[in-house]
């Protein structure tokens, strides 16, 4: 007799993104609504925190939006107290906030010797404590009856890009918190709790669309030159991380701990020869 599973449901599972109201967490928010979570939507926009929760619902998910910053321990703590009072658990968080600073980017004209060191931690404070934060307060949570953390890292982490040095420092470290924390969990609760990380290649989002097109749509030279070293030859759709995203939170990946999940068209395995 052969033996059923549901390896991909998502179904009663409580799920909190935080970043939810930037592009790559409008897909994450659809791939979850596809896999019947219950989905935890948390942002600093409003407008697009509510609409997005609304369309989870309208999907047949249950889902609430709230609005907190991922720097802000006061806000977490909030957070998860109305989420625990309206759901009572907890059992998996994505780790979706983060990106680039305006003004962290390094121009080509700029004197390397004298970057702007406060955009560079502030690059870094949100991608690296702005997934530490919310790990330690949701994780609290997740730990009572087990489940999934997903951070988000880059192919910066592991390949020097140029001018992005703040957002690629702490996606490195994202790549070391991931797997320090990953073992760290495991000493203390066994197979109970699991963390891993997606590793996006190139996709258009609010942060980046300056640096890879121009007004009229065309490819900057950068945006040019990434296209040349992906084998794909083209940028990521965002709906192209669901599956990496539903797959790491789901049972699927019950004995996946401390890895970095590269969806990137081929980029980082190409040498560009």
């Amino acid at each position: 007799m052969i033996k059923e599973f549901n390896l991909f449901s998502l179904k009663d599972k409580v799920v909190v993104v935080t970043g939810a109201t930037g592009v790559l967490g409008e897909a994450f928010i659809n791939g979850l609504a596809s896999a019947n979570a219950t989905i935890i939507i948390i942002g600093r926009n409003e407008v697009v925190a509510k609409k997005r929760a609304e369309d989870a619902k309208a999907a047949g998910c249950k889902s609430i939006y709230i609005l907190a910053d991922v720097l802000s321990e006061e806000d977490l703590m909030k957070a998860k107290a109305s989420i625990v009072s309206k759901f009572g658990r907890i059992d998996a968080l994505v780790n979706a906030a983060g990106g680039n600073v305006a003004e962290a980017v390094v121009q080509p004209g700029n004197d390397v010797f004298d970057l702007n060191i406060s955009a560079l931690k502030q690059a870094f404070d949100l991608n690296l404590f702005g997934t530490i934060l919310p790990t330690q307060i949701f994780g609290k949570e997740i730990a009572k009856q087990g489940g999934s953390i997903v951070n988000i890292s880059s192919v910066s982490a592991t390949q020097a890009l140029t001018r992005v040095l703040g957002y690629s420092l702490a996606k490195s470290s994202i790549d070391s918190y991931t797997k320090w924390m990953a073992i760290e969990l495991a000493n203390r609760y066994g197979d109970k709790i699991r963390m891993n990380s997606i590793v996006p290649g190139f996709f258009i989002t609010n942060q980046n669309r300056d640096l890879l097109t121009n007004k009229d749509g065309s490819l900057t030279a950068r945006g040019q030159s990434i296209i040349t070293k992906t084998p794909f030859k083209r940028f990521g759709n965002p709906d192209e991380l669901i599956g990496a995203l539903v797959y790491l939170l789901s049972d699927a990946s019950k004995f996946v701990n401390g890895e970095n999940i590269k969806v990137d068209g081929g980029f980082s395995a190409f040498s560009g020869v």
